[in-house]
């Protein structure tokens, strides 16, 4: 149980303040970044991670690391693209890739809002990685959700109408 700012007693509804989800988001973080460092397959760490595993892998987990793999060259050229100038994405530290993997991940492949990724993510970094990485890693994600493609626009543009009599007598 918390208390806001008001006064007023709250259950934060997870243990330590720490969100299942986040739990879930740590735990791919560790499983990609092992995957990484030893030059294996996400999918086959995932595995060996999910086999009698204590506590269980949470499925969020087992979502994050499937559709990082499944998406993988696409997430890595979405990050690419948007590094300054003069950096690559081998170039940045193992920690922050795999934190940008999974942002990335869940901005253009999640209904998961833009915010709440970038949040976790920063989070993420700002624990286990570099004095600058937060910074770095809410930047390159501005720069993705600047240059995501609007499925917003394109559901809002206006569907052409089936030809009417008048348009097609003329």
């Amino acid at each position: 149980m918390t208390t806001d700012k008001s006064g007023t007693s709250r259950t934060s509804g997870h243990k330590n303040g720490t969100s299942t989800r986040s739990k879930a988001r740590k735990r791919a973080l560790d499983i990609l970044f092992e995957a990484e460092l030893r030059g294996s397959d996400s999918l086959a760490t995932l595995e060996e991670r999910t086999v009698d595993a204590d506590p269980p892998v949470r499925d969020y987990t087992k979502t994050l690391v499937e559709g990082v793999h499944a998406h993988a060259a696409m997430i890595d050229s979405r990050i690419s693209e948007c590094l300054a100038s003069g950096w690559s994405l081998p170039r940045t530290p193992r920690v922050d890739r795999s934190a940008l993997r999974i942002a990335v991940f869940e901005i253009d492949y999640s209904d998961l809002p833009d915010a709440v990724a970038v949040a976790e993510a920063v989070h993420l970094v700002s624990e286990l990685s570099t004095d600058d990485s937060a910074s770095f890693v809410n930047g390159v994600l501005g720069s993705v959700i600047a240059t995501k493609p609007s499925t917003e626009a394109v559901s809002r543009e206006p569907v052409a109408a089936e030809p009417s009599e008048d348009l097609s007598s003329s």
